[in-house]
This record gives structure tokens, C-alpha cells and sequence, in this order.
């Protein structure tokens, strides 16, 4: 297997930031190693890396079997970790004093550790990837870890902080026990792994984290099966950076997922039979929309294509008319109307899409959801195509700039407009970021708040977040700091996945 398939160990944190951040990460790993050898009196072996993410394009596309561009920030998570042969037990340890200490044993090859994932403690999602990754290696008597962590992605902000720790976790596990699983498995250690604490993600969140490249994006593919491709950016003039702001809106999920999240995850599901229906696919059983497009083609003449970009811009154009053609009730469908269309009873509709996870709603919109869920498909192929097409030094780069942004912004108008998952806050802060300079702004998430992603030059990037503390935050949060406000709006260029970092020397009396 090629090296590049395994997580990169390196002892110089230049290897793993952007040039203008090394004095500050230089610093942070001193302080970490300093305070690890404060907490526990010597020096640690080797500290694991994960990164958080943000979502460029691709928006609730996922779960309906399409491709996401996320891309890897340079927040992230830093669990420094020494380890001892003398017993089986897990020291945990946070530089932030608010996070407590605490400490627990390994139990036996088939529990490994109780985790009881009704109390949100930080420690759950270290346990989280520690049990992950032990099932998989099938260890008798792992070995006891002194562990440290130090996060910098902000949590509850949509960048996954959860994620990141737990494939943090679930790296130091291994190099602790002196393993070496690859990227890919680790990521599916790390998404199954997640499922101890209640998250049953789709999995771009743990892919970005551990499989992302530095400046560039990550093209995740997950049907027919998963498959990872860097997308570099174009060498423009300026640069490209990117700002992530949060509205700080924070949405209930349990309240509102019966009318939003579930509620959507239910009429593209819909949107997806309906369709089969109407091409003659129902025995076939599609699942998602994406599973719909694969089948209609397979049957289908297609033109001859020279990339495989190509292929996926035609084939969505061509579903996008389908839509049109087929789902013709565009202010929405009842559930007597939904079941019909899609050729089954309201209690096949019930039992199939809303046993599992409650729904509520009287219309339910499925062409709004089905044009959003294919065109924001073909934007997210767009912008890749923009990107691979630009890769060499561009002759005028506010043209291809301008393209990438409008995809952006195209995609927000979706979300905000076919998707209805957008909410004022995001409606106003994009539109504060367009002004302020960027090309593109859009939520980036689940959305119904959280964070905004906005593509600005990089030259300009400091006095387009001066510009959006003046307009958005501090007249809605006039007592913050700026320590909060750096937390809230800042800039991150593509940054590399996961990484093992170690000092040339490390001396621990209890072995390793």
C-alpha cells in the first residue's frame, strides 16, 4: 500500500500549517509539551492530529447519495500521549481548565469501556474513538495512556470539534499500541465509532479530517461506493481565502428536526420513489436520488464524454428536466397526493419513511427538494470543474474568481429558497459578507443557523473581517471581546488531515 495512504508522521510543525501560522502553532506545541510534562513529570511521545472542517459546497446532498467538497481548517485537535506497559489505563487531561480530568480502565476485549451517552462530557468522544479503534485492532491488553488534549476548533460552531477529537482519538489509540491501520480505515473506525455517543453522521465530517490535503478540497464520493479526490484551487491572483463566520443561532434539534432535518431527509427519499415511479424504476427499489440517476442511465444512451466531469454535469442537467417533467405539484403534495404519486399506500409512505424518526408537516415539498438536491449536486461538480480547469496560473483570475463565488452563492440561495434551511441571521450575514468583498458566501452545515463560509482575496481578507465584526457582531454582541470575536469570524486556507507529530527525543520512565 502507498505511504500516502497512512496517516504522515513529521517532527517540524511546518510540515502541517500554512507558512503565515507556524510561530503561533511553534508556540502552542511548546506550551502543550510544557504543560503535559507540568501535569505528568515527563515529556510526551508523540501527539495526534485532526483537524476540524468546513462544508465549501454541497449542501444536504449527502444522504441522498451525492458528492460534498469540504475541506479540512487549521483549527483543530492535539491530543499529546504517553503511554506505559504497567497497566491498561487512560489519564485524560485538557489545557482548558473549564474541561475536568479524569481517568478509566480498559474492561475486557468485548466492552473495552462503558460510555454512557446520556451525559455530554468531552471524555465520551475521546472514549469514543478509543473503543472504536480497539474493536477494530482486537486487542487483549492495550497499553496505558497519558493523554493531553488541545483543541482549537470552536464547538457547537458546524465545524465538527466532536468529529475531529474522536478521529483523534481514535489516532492515538493506534500509534499508542503501535499499529498502523490506513486513512481509510481509520475514517470508518472514526464514523462508526461516533455512534457510541448518539451521532449517526454520513461521514464527511471524519473523511475531511482525516483524508483532507493542504490548499486543496476534498471531492467525497460516497455511492456506489467512497471514494476521496483532492480538488486543488486555482493559482489566481489574489489568492483564494476563505472566512468562516458563525451567527451564533444555535438551532434546538430535538424540538425542530421533526420539521426540518427529518422532515427533509423524508421528501428526498420521497422525491427519489416518485421519480422511479414515474421512469419505471420501482422494482428496482432506489433509495436515494442519486440511486434514481444511476439507474435511469444505466439504461439510457449517453453521449461520449471527455472527463469524468463531464459525465456528472450531464447526467444532473438531465435529471433537473425530469423534475420538471414529473413532479408537477410544485406548491407541494399532501400525503394522500405523495403516496400516489409515488405509487404506494399512505401506510407503505409510513412505514417506509416516518416509523423511525418522527416527522411532522400537512405539505410536503418535494419538488423544492429534488430541484435543490440536483442542482446543488451539479454546482458541486461545477466547482470542482472550475478548479481543475484553472489549476496553472490564470490569465484572468477575477473571471474564474467571480464563477467559484457565484456557485456559492447560487448554493445559498437554494438552501435559503428550495430548501427553506437557511434563517434570517444567515440571510443577513451572507449579505454582509457580499459587500464587505467576498465572491461567494453560504451557510455551510445543517444550517437553520450555525456558520456562514465566504470566499475573499486573501489580500483583503483581514479587512473583511474588520468589516463584518463592524456590521454583523458588534451590533448584536456589543460586550464581546476581541478573544470572542476571534472565535466567532476568522480565515482558514485548505489545511492537511490528520497528522502524528513527534520530537526527535522523548524520555518517559514508565516505557513506552
Amino acid at each position: 500500500m502507498q505511504q500516502e495512504n497512512f496517516v504522515p508522521t513529521t517532527n517540524s510543525v511546518m510540515d502541517i500549517y500554512a507558512e503565515s501560522k507556524i510561530p503561533g502553532q511553534i508556540k502552542r506545541y511548546r506550551d502543550l509539551f510544557q504543560e503535559f510534562k507540568t501535569i505528568y513529570g515527563f515529556d510526551p511521545e508523540f501527539v495526534a492530529r485532526s483537524p476540524g472542517r468546513v462544508n465549501i459546497i454541497g449542501e444536504h446532498i449527502d444522504y441522498a447519495g451525492f458528492p460534498v467538497l469540504p475541506m479540512a481548517v487549521d483549527r483543530d485537535c492535539l491530543i499529546a500521549v504517553a503511554t506505559t506497559k504497567l497497566d491498561s489505563k487512560v489519564r485524560l487531561a485538557n489545557v482548558n481548565p473549564k474541561f475536568t480530568r479524569a481517568e478509566f480502565s480498559f474492561v475486557d476485549k468485548e466492552r473495552i469501556v462503558d460510555i454512557d451517552d446520556t451525559v455530554h462530557e468531552w471524555t465520551n468522544y475521546f472514549k469514543a474513538g478509543y473503543k472504536g479503534m480497539l474493536e477494530s485492532l482486537k486487542l487483549d491488553a492495550p497499553v496505558g495512556m497519558f493523554c493531553l488534549m488541545d483543541g482549537s476548533v470552536p464547538s457547537g460552531a458546524g465545524m465538527s470539534s466532536s468529529s475531529a477529537l474522536v478521529c483523534t482519538s481514535s489516532i492515538a489509540t493506534m500509534i499508542a499500541n503501535k499499529k498502523c491501520l490506513s486513512k481509510n480505515d481509520i475514517v470508518q473506525i472514526a464514523i462508526a465509532s461516533e455512534r457510541y455517543v448518539g451521532t449517526n453522521g454520513g461521514g464527511m465530517d471524519q473523511t475531511a479530517s482525516i483524508m483532507s490535503h493542504a490548499d486543496a478540497a476534498t471531492f467525497i464520493e460516497f455511492h456506489p461506493k467512497f471514494i476521496t479526490t483532492p480538488v486543488h484551487f486555482p493559482a489566481t491572483l489574489p489568492a483564494i481565502s476563505f472566512v468562516v463566520a458563525n451567527t451564533m443561532v444555535v438551532a434546538d434539534k430535538v424540538v425542530s428536526a421533526p420539521v426540518c432535518y427529518n422532515l427533509r431527509v423524508v421528501e428526498t427519499k420521497v422525491a427519489a420513489m416518485i421519480l422511479a415511479n414515474k421512469l419505471g424504476l420501482l422494482s428496482e427499489r432506489p433509495q436515494t436520488l442519486k440511486e434514481v440517476m444511476d439507474l435511469f442511465f444505466a439504461g439510457s444512451e449517453e453521449p461520449k464524454y471527455a472527463t469524468v466531469t463531464e459525465r456528472w454535469i450531464f447526467r444532473l442537467g438531465r435529471m433537473l428536466e425530469l423534475v420538471e417533467q414529473f413532479i408537477t405539484q410544485h406548491d407541494g403534495y399532501s400525503l394522500a397526493e405523495m403516496a400516489e404519486a409515488a405509487g404506494l399506500s399512505e401506510d407503505e409512505i409510513h412505514a417506509r419513511f416516518m416509523s423511525k424518526y418522527p416527522v411532522r408537516a400537512d405539505v410536503f415539498h418535494i419538488y423544492a427538494r429534488a430541484i435543490h438536491v440536483y442542482s446543488e449536486a451539479l454546482r458541486v461538480v461545477q466547482f470542482r470543474d472550475v478548479c481543475e480547469r484553472n489549476q496553472d496560473t490564470v490569465e484572468d483570475s477575477q473571471v474564474v474568481l467571480h464563477q467559484l463565488g457565484r456557485l456559492m452563492n447560487e448554493s445559498q440561495v437554494s438552501c435559503r429558497d428550495n430548501y427553506h434551511c437557511s434563517c434570517k441571521e444567515l440571510d443577513d450575514l451572507t449579505l454582509i459578507c457580499r459587500k464587505a468583498g467576498a465572491y461567494g458566501s453560504r451557510l455551510t452545515g445543517a444550517g437553520w443557523g450555525g456558520c456562514t463560509v465566504s470566499m475573499v482575496p486573501e489580500d483583503q481578507e483581514q479587512e473583511f473581517i474588520q468589516r463584518v465584526k463592524d456590521e454583523y457582531f458588534r451590533p448584536r454582541f456589543p460586550d464581546y471581546t476581541e478573544e470572542q470575536l476571534s472565535n466567532v469570524i476568522f480565515s482558514s486556507r485548505p489545511s492537511s488531515g490528520a497528522f502524528i507529530y513527534r520530537k526527535r527525543t522523548a524520555i518517559n520512565p514508565y516505557g513506552g
